[in-house]
């Protein structure tokens, strides 16, 4: 061990030093990325006589950013970079989605000077790579990902805010507060009937009512003048500072046409924020251009770009470069066929100068980075009196996807509301909002959970039973038709639909407890009046279909309303007594007295003494039923509470079946069945090899083994491994400076040859240096690892071989 530790100290090596300037680009990059091909270099050239006839023409314009360079410092036309692609998720096929999308996934980088063009464009496979960029690398991605799904869109230059292009969202409402458009549903007005009684006429005096109305329109033109001064006190608070460079910030967004998608309308999309903006954002377009043409604007931006003709076939609004445009072309008067100004000093106009392909690799993003949606998993957006938190799925332990927090003032100080949003749960829960001032909590929860449970309210500073509450179910999941309950001290409201017995409703009256000494008797409430609504059953006479049933537990009364009849106006009812059992017999005492009946038709027959009987027993155990069903919907709310406390406590995420890297189960049991394999291999080679058999060759093979040949073997086969080591390290430490001297005589050959060598020889030197130092870089790692290694596996044979069977009984 000793000679061994000595002999692999004497070599050495020492990894040659880079000079610092060299710039090592990506080795996996295609080569349309490091050099233009024929057509693009026409293209380019193209382009270039374009610039120069537009800078002649208006020298007062700025300048167009036609060719900026790409990743490797070459020059790619704007329209080549980008690459339509439709990726295969659904949350991307939408525009609102795939901006979204962007805007989450990429870091936002300001402009260095925000009033000049950026000195370079990269490819949107470069920038998700970053997964940061300026808003030129926003818009091309986003816009290569609209035109993939379909979509007529654009990427736009101009100008715009300071808030705009410093992404400053803090004076502007968040999008998720706006109150979306919706369309009310008028409700049908009830038809006029001749009979119906009309209301009674008003005897005030016109002059008084007059009076009334002007006193109340006065009060409110004062509150709100008051309330508008104090808008406008407040808005001229928080009004920005004004901008030394306002309109002309360099800015970059999309402009999706309407037509394609079935887009009634044209809008921007701002790739920075993911969001639609009204055209008030920006003050101005230098040029727009899409994967087939570029346009410069010739119109007046000079009251905004809301009132901008965006109709691309306006030869005296839009100036094109390439003579394919796509869109219809509006001719100006008096003129058969239009010259494009900028190409009057071309004789002609080459037919093949048409957009070549995008040199761009097809845009690609993992399920994985489509899941993480942000570069660290999260993000915080700040606007005007909220805050917006972004996770990635799975990354909080409740399954929160999204935060949003509402606040009183602009310092984000006071909290007033909190609206959360989850995924994955087992518990199906979806949303949570809660008022940080009532303490009032909305949950709600998806498909499937138990019970049927779809929303539940309550107030989080009340607990017990004395609580208030409102339950929703989905009722067409649950057997009983349950489809709401609310909860209050003293009701107990439930309503029901699509239920056999036609019952609508149930209201539970409570009345207060009673305090006693002693320990609690229970956490029954006591029932003091209970309702139950019906729904007409046409199978039964109105006078027998009861529409109102209630058991007053505390009169020891019962009281029906049936339905009214066709025809009629008032309902038939019956009030019935509680007969008192007797004491002798327990026999119950019936009489007519007990009954008090109104009929609204005058034939009908005094109902018979068996009759009654009959319908206040069927009606008792209707109220023990109903008292039943009542303890059971107490019960359900407490079980319910209970099993949302523990959910709370310990939060379940599901996991796909589908998704083999978060599904634990199904990635233990693989790691299982492929260390098994492993071992079973080992085994296996292990059987199959004999160590011993080549020095056991050289000795003859004896039969019988003795102490001596047992300490020889052990010492041929340990000087074989260390001269073996010890090879191995020399020849290792032999390639290594052979590179290492190679590379040093490329470097000196650079040297001597930098100021005559050609773009391509650097560029081939360039990669010379990259894969040499990669070589050098792994073999130093594997000298330095098997010298570490070199020792453990000379342990390891050492009492290998005072293990094994022939020679342990000499060895040890």
């Amino acid at each position: 061990m000793e000679d061994l530790d000595i002999e692999l100290s004497k070599i050495t090596v020492s990894k040659p030093k880079v000079q610092e300037n060299e710039v090592v680009p990506d080795k996996n990059a295609p080569n349309s990325y490091k050099s233009n091909n024929a057509k693009e270099i026409e293209v380019l050239n193209y382009a270039e006589n374009f610039r120069r006839q537009f800078v002649h023409l208006y020298r007062d314009r700025k300048p167009l950013f036609l060719a900026p360079p790409n990743e490797f410092s070459i020059e790619k036309l704007v329209c080549t970079t980008l690459r339509p692609t439709l990726l295969p998720y659904k949350e991307l096929y939408d525009w609102d989605g795939a901006s979204q999308f962007v805007s989450d996934y990429l870091s936002y980088v300001p402009l260095e000077c925000p009033n000049e063009l950026p000195e370079s464009l990269f490819s949107p496979t470069e920038v998700l790579r970053r997964q940061k960029g300026n808003c030129f690398d926003f818009s091309n991605l986003l816009c290569s990902l609209l035109l993939g799904a379909g979509y007529d869109a654009y990427c736009v230059c101009g100008y715009a805010t300071k808030e705009v292009t410093l992404m400053d969202q803090s004076r502007s409402q968040c999008p998720l507060l706006k109150k979306k458009d919706t369309v009310l549903k008028e409700e049908g007005k009830a038809k006029e009937n001749k009979y119906d009684v009309k209301p009674p006429r008003d005897l005030r005096s016109k002059y008084l009512i007059k009076m009334e109305e002007r006193t109340v329109k006065e009060r409110q033109d004062e509150e709100q003048r008051v309330k508008d001064a104090e808008l406008a006190r407040i808005a001229e608070l928080e009004k920005p500072a004004p901008d030394e460079l306002y309109g002309m910030r360099v800015h970059c967004w999309v402009l999706v046409l309407a037509g394609k998608r079935e887009v009634p309308e044209n809008f921007f999309i701002e790739p920075t924020t993911g969001n639609c903006v009204e055209a008030d954002e920006y003050l101005g377009i230098e040029t727009l251009w899409n994967n087939t043409n570029y346009w410069v604007n010739m119109q007046d931006c000079s009251h905004g770009i809301g009132e901008m003709s965006y109709d691309l076939g306006d030869i005296a609004r839009w100036e094109f470069m390439f003579p394919h445009n796509d869109k219809p072309l509006l001719m100006l008067p008096g003129e058969e066929e239009y010259d494009m100004p900028l190409d009057e000093e071309e004789d002609e106009v080459e037919e093949d100068s048409d957009m070549p392909g995008s040199w761009v690799n097809e845009i690609t993003i993992p399920l994985e980075d489509l899941q993480r949606r942000c570069p660290q998993g999260k993000r915080t957006i700040l606007y005007k009196q909220a805050k917006y938190e972004i996770f990635a799925e799975y990354l909080m332990q409740d399954g929160m996807v999204s935060r949003l927090t509402e606040y009183a003032d602009s310092a984000l100080t006071q909290p007033v509301k909190s609206m959360e949003w989850f995924k994955h749960r087992v518990d199906k829960l979806e949303t949570r909002e809660t008022d940080l001032v009532t303490n009032k909590v909305t949950e709600t929860y998806g498909a499937g959970r138990q019970r049927a449970l779809r929303q539940h309210i309550y107030y989080s500073n009340q607990t017990g039973s004395e609580a208030t509450r409102i339950m929703e179910f989905d009722g067409s999941a649950r057997t009983d038709g349950l489809k709401a309950r609310e909860e209050t001290p003293a009701k107990l409201t439930e309503h029901y639909c699509d239920r056999d017995d036609c019952l609508t409703k149930r209201l539970v009256n409570y009345t207060k407890r009673v305090k006693k000494f002693g320990p609690a008797e229970g956490n029954e409430k006591p029932v003091n009046q209970v309702t139950e609504f019906y729904s007409r059953d046409p199978s039964i006479p109105a006078d027998d279909d009861i529409a109102e049933l209630t058991f007053l537990l505390n009169e020891e009364k019962i009281f029906i309303k049936h339905h009214l009849q066709d025809q009629r106006i008032i309902a038939s009812t019956h009030e019935y007594l509680k007969p008192q059992q007797s004491e002798d017999k327990g026999q119950v005492q019936i009489t007519t007295d007990m009954v008090s009946s109104f009929q609204v038709e005058r034939r009908a027959k005094n109902p018979k003494l068996m009759h009654i009987y009959q319908t206040i027993m069927s009606l008792i155990e209707k109220e023990e039923r109903c008292i039943e069903n009542v303890r059971i919907s107490e019960q359900e709310v407490r079980d319910v509470l209970e099993q949302r406390t523990q959910e709370e406590l310990t939060t379940e995420l599901s996991v796909s079946i589908y998704d083999t890297a978060r599904n634990d189960t199904a990635k233990k049991r693989r790691e299982e069945i492929e260390r098994k394999k492993r071992d079973d291999e080992a085994r296996r080679e292990e059987m199959e090899l004999d160590y011993l058999a080549p020095f056991l060759a050289r000795i003859g093979d004896p039969a019988q083994m003795t102490a001596e040949l047992a300490q020889q073997l052990k010492e041929d086969c340990l000087e074989d491994l260390k001269q073996r080591l010890i090879d191995m390290a020399n020849l290792i430490q032999g390639r290594f400076e052979k590179e290492t001297q190679q590379l040093q005589w490329k470097q000196n050959w650079y040297q001597q040859n930098q100021t005559t060598m050609t773009k391509e020889e650097e560029e081939e030197y360039v990669s010379y240096c990259s894969e040499a130092m990669f070589r050098i870089h792994i073999l130093e790692e594997r000298l330095n690892r098997h010298k570490e290694l070199a020792p453990q596996k000379y342990v390891a044979l050492e009492s290998r071989l005072r293990g094994d069977n022939r020679l342990a009984e000499f060895l040890n």
